[in-house]
């Protein structure tokens, strides 16, 4: 096996000097042996003998040679682990090392805490989550490069299988979110999970709960961002798995809607909105608001005798909706406001497809949306499902007009980045009013003239409405 990392054959003298037997196991060999790209060097590995006392000599030794300072060993004794942290300065590229000393695992039924005792490297690749993660390469001089695979976790590869080292049932017991890592790596790499391991994933999947919700939320978008993100959540609603994490995904299986542009299942056309954005965007929370953007149908749905179902106010709802499944899932408070805004919007666009609509009605909308004005743009497009070709290039032009309408309105108004032309400060010294309710009834005035066309977005015009109108509305304000 081809180890190219200079890093590793430092480890493996290391361990000569040691006089003890160390392997880099896990990802890092799959990947190597995939010939697979990797963005961040994670890097386990695995010596015969004490993790940390090890890792504690590496550290020493590359500090001596003025590749790491002492502070970047992180040590768990608690769990015989430690990290080595190497930034892009002194190697390659940011690495991060965790050392681990051989061992068996045994857990509590309730628990994901294990019970750790001394093991021999077979041992330690049995504990494994998966035989294509369950290989080991010796950096002991050697046998440098040298493969240990006793679950034949190379054919796997070679075969594109997923499936465990051990009984599945003894795998997931010992930790559930394996589960979700053998969809999410399903997902990722575009492996078949094996029959025997995709059942138990349906029998066990109840067992998740004992997982926090932070880790089943970081699995859950690893399968966002991988290349094909359907692939993984196809499998979550087979095994039944999106039921317990997600269930307001769930509730879209099986809900009908007209097929003119989108596919006639809310939950398949909605996987095919987010593979239609993986394939423009690696933004994970413009694919995640591509999932979320019919959340509300099966809430809102109703017949129509002259047009069939619908689901109006589904995107209103549905943006109502975020704050609640943030707090769930435990999702960044920080992005809330943007998948709100994208859902609260996504049908407006093609409103705007009309030539009788006013540019009034496109200005809004950049004022609305802002900045992300193009990412709600993809999403409008990857919303366009229908198996009819012919009808998807009609709506896919419809929609150059509309972005032709904006990039007129854009360039004169200039409302994609806005600013209040007269801002606050400058309305309490124009008027000789305090800051309070009166200011923001004013600049809302000011706002309204420049959405509606009647004056253009420059400072000078604003202040001279301004001054115009503030006698009649500090008057009015007092009367009250």
């Amino acid at each position: 096996m081809n180890l190219n990392l200079p890093i590793l054959q430092q480890i493996g003298k290391i361990a000569d000097d040691e006089n003890m037997q160390a392997f880099v196991v896990g990802g890092f060999v799959r990947d190597v042996l995939m010939e697979r790209k990797r963005e961040h060097f994670d890097i386990d590995i695995v010596v015969v003998g004490d993790g940390v006392a090890f890792a504690k000599k590496v550290a020493n030794n590359f500090h001596r040679g003025g590749q790491v300072g002492k502070t970047n060993v992180v040590t768990f004794e608690k769990f015989g682990t430690a990290q080595l942290l190497l930034d892009s300065a002194t190697a390659d590229k940011d690495i991060k090392i965790e050392f681990v000393g051989s061992r068996k695992e045994a857990y509590e039924k309730d628990s994901r805490k294990p019970f750790v005792e001394v093991g021999t490297i077979e041992d330690d690749l049995s504990r494994r989550d998966f035989t294509m993660n369950a290989i080991a390469s010796s950096l002991n001089k050697k046998t440098f490069g040298e493969i240990l695979d006793p679950f034949n976790g190379t054919e796997a590869i070679e075969k594109q299988i997923i499936k465990t080292p051990l009984a599945p049932e003894t795998t997931f017991s010992d930790d559930p979110l394996r589960m979700m890592r053998a969809i999410r790596f399903a997902s990722q790499l575009e492996f078949f999970i094996e029959e025997k391991t995709l059942n138990a994933i349906c029998e066990m999947r109840e067992r998740i709960s004992i997982v926090s919700q932070e880790r089943i939320t970081d699995e859950f978008f690893k399968i966002l961002s991988s290349p094909k993100p359907s692939v993984g959540l196809k499998l979550l609603h087979q095994t039944r798995f999106i039921e317990i994490i997600f269930p307001e995904v769930s509730q879209m299986v099986g809900q009908e809607q007209r097929k003119d542009f989108h596919h006639k299942d809310v939950f398949f056309h909605t996987l095919k909105v987010v593979d239609n954005i993986a394939k423009s965007s690696e933004n994970v929370w413009l694919r995640f608001t591509g999932l979320m953007h019919d959340i509300a149908k099966p809430r809102t749905k109703a017949f129509d005798e002259k047009v069939g179902w619908t689901f109006h106010g589904h995107e209103e709802i549905g943006a109502r909706m975020q704050r609640k499944i943030f707090k769930k899932l435990k999702l960044p408070l920080e992005q809330l406001s943007y998948v709100e805004k994208l859902v609260r919007n996504h049908l407006r666009p093609m409103v705007l497809v009309k030539e009788e609509v006013t540019e009034s009605a496109i200005r809004r909308l950049l004022f609305d949306c802002g900045e992300d004005i193009d990412d709600l743009m993809l999403l409008c497009r990857a919303d366009i499902t229908s198996q009819n070709p012919q009808r998807v290039a009609e709506y896919l032009k419809n929609y150059d007009v509309v972005v032709q309408k904006m990039r007129e309105v854009e360039e004169r108004d200039q409302l994609r980045a806005w600013r209040p032309p007269v801002m606050g400060e400058e309305i309490m010294r124009v008027c000789g009013i305090p800051e309070g309710k009166l200011v923001g009834t004013l600049k809302k005035l000011i706002e309204e003239e420049i959405l509606e066309g009647r004056i253009p977005n420059e400072h000078d015009a604003a202040l001279n409405f301004l001054l115009s109108i503030k006698g009649e509305v500090i008057s009015s304000e007092l009367k009250v």
